[in-house]
């Protein structure tokens, strides 16, 4: 991510000033899939992490995620 998002931002400047040649369309395409698959499996697994709870402290985390936790070996019940 660290190299994804420097370039994905040199690449925006450069079309907005003067306009990007196809390869580098093409490159800033791939880059920006590459930015939204890494943020998608990221923010996947920290809702598959999470547990949640009300306010009297009862576990109300949904059981889609509950059977996910399971077939992770995260969750023992």
């Amino acid at each position: 991510m660290k190299e994804i998002v420097p370039r994905i931002n040199e690449l925006a400047k450069k079309a907005k000033a003067e306009g990007l040649t196809e390869v580098e369309k093409l490159e800033q395409k791939d880059l920006r899939q590459k930015y939204l698959e890494r943020f998608r499996n990221n923010f996947k697994s920290q809702i598959e992490m999470m547990k949640i709870y009300d306010k009297e402290g009862k576990e109300v985390t949904s059981d889609k995620v509950k059977d996910v936790q399971r077939k992770k070996g995260l969750r023992d019940d």
